[in-house]
């Protein structure tokens, strides 16, 4: 399985912020839309990623009052990306290797997507979920031997 196979199970949406954005209104589209992640867009090109992490962090930081503090100032600034055509095998290693829950996925200059940790099981397991299907199909339709 690629990539790309995992960006069409689960959809091309795109949740995004801009680095001017208070971090605190990022927060709230992050819990009202119940994702992990934003897009951060600048002038129509991604400028980096936040996830629940950096925002972890920067309550830490700011004794969990972040006022006054952007997205710019806590966001990953280019952040690890997968492209369409890479095996979700050698995806889930780099998420692994990188600590990285989510991946922008990259097509030369597009932004295709964002996939998620939980986005890569759910793959995995549908694609496994049909393969068996498809093998105990076929070994409940194996010939019988001949008889003599």
């Amino acid at each position: 399985m690629k990539v790309r196979e995992i960006i069409q199970l689960k959809g091309g949406t795109l949740y995004t912020t801009t680095p001017q954005q208070l971090l605190a209104k990022a927060i709230d589209t992050m819990a009202e839309l119940d994702v992990g992640s934003l897009v951060v867009m600048e002038s129509g090109r991604m400028a980096g990623m936040l996830t629940f992490r950096e925002v972890l962090q920067a309550m830490r930081q700011h004794d969990a009052c972040p006022v006054g503090v952007t997205v710019g100032d806590v966001m990953v600034r280019n952040p690890v990306t997968a492209f369409p055509e890479m095996e979700a095998n050698d995806l889930r290693r780099l998420m692994i290797e990188k600590h990285s829950r989510y991946l922008p996925v990259i097509d030369g200059d597009t932004l295709l997507g964002v996939i998620s940790f939980l986005d890569v099981a759910k793959a995995v397991l549908e694609e496994q979920s049909f393969e068996n299907k498809m093998l105990k199909n076929y070994i409940k339709n194996w010939p019988d031997e001949p008889q003599a």
